[in-house]
């Protein structure tokens, strides 16, 4: 969302952000932007008015439900705006991924307890049969916009594929980083492997665990000396209680400066086994010049076959490789080059530019646009209407002081 902020204000456009969350003391100051910032309520006509006399050219919505909320309203007082999704990544695709993890792992402990061979890895994920309403109500929201914005080819691909969205529908526009300008510390000087992530998002506590239970000891193994650190954001009591001196297994919680926590480790390690959209973390280990190993989950839609360490899924192939680029210097510079090259092939602020750029020309005939897809409209029109008895009802009920939300 910040990139997609600055892209529209070194464009020259005027930019509104408008959100209905609270106030945060670690939000960015969006102030010193020089944009207007606005607070909304949710379920009010109040924002009817807003948006009309705002009379914008383009409204973004970040993430499906916040485009359940308000686009019905944005339909009604400015029809022609261009609604654009932004996804951040398909939640639908998360949730499936942690069904099957949780099946797997209820299927080891019946296994476990009659004696029988464990499984290694999960059965392939069908997602053709795969549903639920957090899919129907993301892919109805995708087929209400005009555009949206996608991190990851893989999930292009898929919505393409598996869900018959029309092309036009959908652009690939990941993030970007740029590597540090200063000069990088040296294989020598950094030592211990680091994990970053936010503990509100349930694949990185997920990832914590696995480590702890199976990865971590299996590297701990081979390099005896070494410490994992694991930094994040909201971090729990349930996550401080796993930290273990003696193993080696240590967590901070919020890093003051992420990429610094980053660059002075020799190896970052995130073995995710559900998730989706691209990783954050590691682009930002790329960026600091730190090689990572990661899963399959993890590197999808990162990577055509290029990785800037390593990728495994199995945990003792998992160990064994993060041990490798920890101990081999020579190794590890190589996974380094690769990352950088990975970051210039991919990862790239004029790649971003021009992708959106392009993306925003080809929507000038709105109207042809919005009536190539006969699904597109009935779902505009269906859910639209949906969207407003519902909001009406919840705002009826606040007025006349029965609750709701």
């Amino acid at each position: 969302m910040m990139q997609l902020i600055h892209h529209f204000i070194d464009r020259g456009d005027e930019v509104t952000f408008v959100s209905s969350a609270k106030d945060s003391y670690y939000q960015e100051d969006l102030l010193k932007l020089e944009l207007s910032c606005s607070f909304v309520q949710l379920n009010d006509s109040s924002f009817n008015k807003f948006i009309e006399d705002l009379n914008p050219h383009i409204v973004i919505f970040d993430r499906f439900m916040t485009e359940e909320q308000f686009s019905w309203r944005v339909m009604d007082s400015c029809p022609n705006a261009i609604r654009i999704l932004n996804t951040e990544d398909l939640h639908f695709l998360r949730e499936a991924r942690h069904v099957e993890v949780k099946k797997v792992a209820t299927r080891e402990l019946s296994r476990a307890s009659s004696g029988a061979e464990m499984e290694v890895e999960p059965r392939s994920l069908d997602l053709r049969s795969f549903r639920s309403g957090v899919q129907l109500r993301e892919l109805a929201s995708i087929y209400r916009s005009d555009i949206s914005l996608m991190v990851s080819d893989f999930e292009v691909k898929l919505l393409s594929e598996t869900y018959q969205i029309p092309s036009e529908k959908l652009v690939h526009l990941p993030l970007y980083v740029e590597v540090k300008d200063q000069e990088l510390l040296p294989y020598a000087v950094r030592e211990n492997f680091v994990f970053i992530g936010n503990f509100w998002h349930e694949p990185n506590w997920d990832a914590v665990r696995y480590l702890k239970s199976t990865i971590w000891p299996l590297i701990r193994k081979k390099v005896p000396r070494a410490k994992l650190t694991i930094y994040g954001a909201y971090c729990s009591e349930k996550v401080y209680q796993l930290a273990n001196e003696k193993e080696g297994f240590l967590v901070k919680g919020r890093a003051d400066d992420a990429l610094e926590v980053v660059e002075k480790s020799r190896v970052s390690i995130a073995p995710l086994r559900f998730g989706a959209g691209i990783k954050g973390k590691l682009l930002e280990s790329m960026m600091c010049g730190t090689p990572s190993i990661t899963s399959n989950v993890g590197a999808e839609g990162m990577t055509d076959g290029n990785w800037g360490g390593f990728i495994e899924d199995d945990p003792q192939l998992f160990a064994d490789r993060a041990a490798q680029l920890y101990l081999d210097q020579q190794e590890w510079e190589k996974a380094q080059k690769r990352g950088f090259g990975l970051i210039q092939q991919r990862f790239t602020k004029v790649q971003f530019e021009n992708t959106l750029n392009q993306s925003l020309e080809k929507l000038t005939d709105l109207a042809t646009h919005r009536n190539q897809s006969i699904v597109s409209l009935i779902l505009q029109n269906q859910s639209h209407q949906a969207s407003r008895y519902m909001s009406i009802w919840i705002e009826e009920k606040k007025r006349n002081g029965r609750g709701g939300s």
